[in-house]
C-alpha cells in the first residue's frame, strides 16, 4: 500500500493498495495502521466502519458534524463516484475551497479526510457501493448538510438534476452553515 499526498493545502491523503490478482480474483490490504501513521502522522483509531448503496446520479452530502467532528477513510468497493470535500475550517486558510477525486472499486484506491470537512459525492456508475472508516461516532446534534449546489462553493458536480434526499434539498448555503 501507497500513500501519496494529493493537495497538501487541504491535508487529504490518497491510499493506493497493492493488488494481487490472478484468475480467482483479487486481494488487497485496504487499510494497514502503520502505512497510515507513517503518512498521517498518527493513528486511525476506527469506531465506526459504514457503508452504503446508492444508484447511478445518487448525491449524498455535504455532510459533517461540527461539535464531534470525524475523520473519514473513504473507499468504493464497487462502482464509481466522484467524492467532494470542503474545508469547513473557519481558520484555515483553504476554507470554502473544495476537493474533487474519483475513486472506483476498479482503482481501489482510498482517501483520508481529516477532521474539519464537509463530505458528499456522487454516483457515476449504474450503481455504487461506498464504504468509509471513522473515528468518532456519529452524532446528530452537530450534524450540519451544506447545499450540494451552494453558490459560494461552486462545486462542479457534472449533473445539473442528481438524485438527493429530502434531508439534503434541505441544507444550508455554505455561509450560513455551522463552521469549525
Amino acid at each position: 500500500m501507497k500513500s501519496k499526498v494529493i493537495d497538501g493545502s487541504l491535508d487529504l491523503i490518497k491510499f493506493q493498495p497493492k493488488i494481487f490478482s490472478d484468475k480467482r480474483g483479487y486481494f488487497l490490504e485496504q487499510f494497514n495502521q502503520s502505512i497510515f501513521k507513517k503518512a498521517v502522522g498518527r493513528n486511525l483509531n476506527v469506531l465506526q466502519q459504514n457503508q452504503s448503496e446508492s444508484k447511478k446520479n445518487t448525491l449524498r452530502g455535504l455532510h459533517y458534524q461540527y461539535k464531534n467532528t470525524q475523520g473519514k477513510l473513504i473507499s468504493v468497493i464497487e462502482g464509481e463516484i466522484l467524492d467532494v470535500v470542503v474545508d469547513v475550517r473557519k481558520q484555515s486558510q483553504t476554507f470554502g475551497k473544495y476537493f474533487s477525486i474519483k475513486l472506483s472499486g476498479t482503482n481501489k484506491e482510498s482517501l483520508w479526510v481529516p477532521r474539519g470537512y464537509a463530505h458528499g459525492f456522487l454516483v457515476l456508475s449504474s450503481k455504487a457501493i461506498f464504504s468509509y472508516l471513522v473515528d468518532n461516532i456519529y452524532d446528530p446534534s452537530s450534524e450540519e448538510t451544506i447545499l450540494w449546489n451552494d453558490k459560494v462553493l461552486n462545486i462542479n458536480w457534472g449533473l445539473e438534476k442528481p438524485l438527493v434526499s429530502e434531508k439534503d434539498k434541505k441544507g444550508k448555503n455554505f455561509l450560513d452553515a455551522n463552521h469549525l
